[in-house]
Parts: C-alpha cells; sequence; structure tokens
C-alpha cells in the first residue's frame, strides 16, 4: 500500500489504461499518479518505495499497454505541467503542453518550432523520443530540460545528458520529464502559420488521421525522418518496405496496417492489444522474409501479455 498523506495529486488504483491511451487498448496499471506539481512529484517519487517500478507516461500517443496490464505506478502529468513561455527565440514547455500547441505558441511569437505541428503527443514524449519531421528533430532545438529523478531530485539535463539519436534519447531510469527548453530562429508570425496549415492539409492527405492510430508503427531503416521534400528518397522508408512485402492493408482481428499509409497501425474497432502487437510483428517478419531489413518498433510497447 501506497501512503497517500504527504501527496496533493490523485493516486488511483487499478486504473484502466486504454482510455489513455490513442489506440485505446490495455489493461490497467497498479497505480496511476497524476501530481498537482513539481513539488508533489518530488514528495511522491521520495516517498514510493524503491522497489516499486515507474512509468511515465505521456497523450499515450505513441504507445501499446498490454492487455494484461502494467505492474508499475504509472506518472502521468496534467494541468500543472503544461505551461509554455516565450523569451526571445527560447520556448519553455511543460512536458504535458501538447507538441501542435507549443508549435501555434512560438509562432504567434515569430518563432520557428513548425515541425512540431503536426507531431502527435506531448513535449516531454517529443523530448524522450527526439520526435522530428520535414527533416527537422527536437535535438536540433533543444537546450535543457527539467527532470525529476527516481530520487525525487530535480535537475537540469542537456543535451550530451540525453544523447540524442534518432527516435531515441537517454534518461535516468525512473525519471520523469517535466519542462523542455527549445529554441527556435526567427520567423514571421503569419507565415510560420501559413506553413502549419500547409504541412497539416499535407499529412491530411497521406495519412489516417481520423483513425484510431498511434503515429508510424516502425522506425525508418534508412534512420532518418521523412523530409517532405520533392528529392525525398523512399526506398528504405518504412512503409515502401512494407508495401514490398505486401502487407499494406493486412488484418488481425481488429487490428489493421492502413490502406492509406501503411506504416500506421490502425485500431479499426475491437482490437485488442495482443492483436496490434501480433501484427505489428507479423509485418516484421514478412518485411525480413522478403528483404532481409529488420523493422524496429517506434511505438512503445509496455506492460504483461
Amino acid at each position: 500500500m501506497i501512503d497517500t498523506s504527504a501527496i496533493r495529486g490523485k493516486l488511483t488504483p487499478n486504473r484502466d489504461l486504454s482510455e489513455l491511451t490513442w489506440l485505446r487498448v490495455g489493461g490497467p496499471a497498479d497505480w496511476l499518479f497524476q501530481p498537482a506539481d513539481i513539488a508533489d512529484l518530488q514528495a511522491f517519487l521520495r516517498m514510493l518505495p524503491a522497489e516499486v517500478a515507474v512509468f511515465p507516461m505521456g497523450v499515450g500517443s505513441n504507445l501499446i499497454v498490454r492487455d494484461g496490464g502494467l505492474r508499475a505506478v504509472v506518472i502521468r502529468l496534467g494541468r500543472g505541467f503544461n505551461a509554455i513561455e516565450v523569451a526571445g527565440d527560447i520556448v519553455t514547455a511543460g512536458a504535458a503542453a501538447l507538441d501542435a500547441h507549443v508549435a501555434r505558441r512560438a509562432a504567434d511569437a515569430g518563432v520557428d518550432l513548425t515541425f512540431l505541428r503536426t507531431i502527435p503527443g506531448s513535449i516531454g514524449g517529443a523530448v524522450r523520443m527526439n520526435a522530428g519531421c520535414y527533416g527537422s528533430y527536437t535535438a536540433d532545438v533543444f537546450r535543457s530540460a527539467q527532470v525529476v529523478l527516481r530520487s525525487g531530485e530535480l535537475v537540469t539535463l542537456g543535451a550530451a545528458d540525453l544523447n540524442f539519436r534518432y527516435r531515441q534519447s537517454d534518461l535516468p531510469e525512473g525519471a520523469v520529464l517535466v519542462s523542455a527548453s527549445l529554441q527556435g530562429t526567427p520567423g514571421d508570425p503569419e507565415a510560420l502559420h501559413a506553413r502549419m496549415q500547409a504541412q497539416l492539409d499535407k499529412r491530411d492527405q497521406t495519412q489516417p488521421t481520423r483513425e484510431r492510430s498511434a503515429g508510424s508503427t516502425f522506425r525508418n531503416p534508412a534512420g532518418f525522418s521523412s523530409t517532405g521534400q520533392a528529392d525525398d528518397i523512399h526506398d528504405l522508408k518504412a512503409w515502401k518496405v512494407i508495401d514490398n512485402a505486401g502487407m499494406r492493408g493486412a488484418r488481425r482481428g481488429g487490428a489493421q496496417m492502413s490502406e492509406m499509409h501503411s506504416n500506421f497501425l490502425i485500431n479499426t474497432g475491437g482490437a485488442t492489444a495482443a492483436d496490434l502487437e501480433g501484427l505489428g510483428e507479423e509485418v516484421r517478419k514478412k518485411v525480413y522474409d522478403t528483404s532481409g531489413i529488420t523493422l524496429e518498433w517506434e511505438i512503445m510497447r509496455v506492460g504483461d501479455p
């Protein structure tokens, strides 16, 4: 049992996680903690027994929670962690601030963080996964992050500490990222908003944005994001090798590889986490059998089967 007397946030036992992920699947977490603010999070982590695992969760946009649930305390940041402040060309955002909101607020202030506009999820996840598109990555604009360690200590980490790589970074085990500072380049607000609208229009034409998905399922074997430019090379894009393996539109239970964009795994209704992960593994096997390429998951999968 966890002592709740010293905390101000909301602690819920056996919390079903399916409604908190974009794919709407998954079993319960042992506990879900929603801290009131940074001090509340620090106090909670300090008093939490060391043997209890901690899993920081954003808005669940890039996550499959397995059907057996998660033997951990899931920490989900909310309103106390979504402030966005702009000072010159530096934008500081709480980890729960949505990427799209940060991009728009920055553009209002004449700061170019437009690549974030079409990335699903929150700033905490963008830093953790070094999210990017159109040839830009979070690492390119990252300056620092505030992180609460598993011990409850609040520290500031720089880019060297996080060791950014394609769709990866290194955060200390059990640490919770609470805010990040990003440095954009100056731009005309009207032009920045126009560029973001064009990006949204293009995304809606090429991706199943109205379906229940978690964004790109697999990392590009080429090791970089699509640039969105006319000279972009597609040979080693995940969608291309999936197409070549004949897996566009493949189904398993309620799970399907999208007909519109074959690197998008969607819940067509009633899918289980096992359906989704199982279909993903079928795709990986077929791609390997046909091309010798081993696709790496971009969607995080956690918990017990």
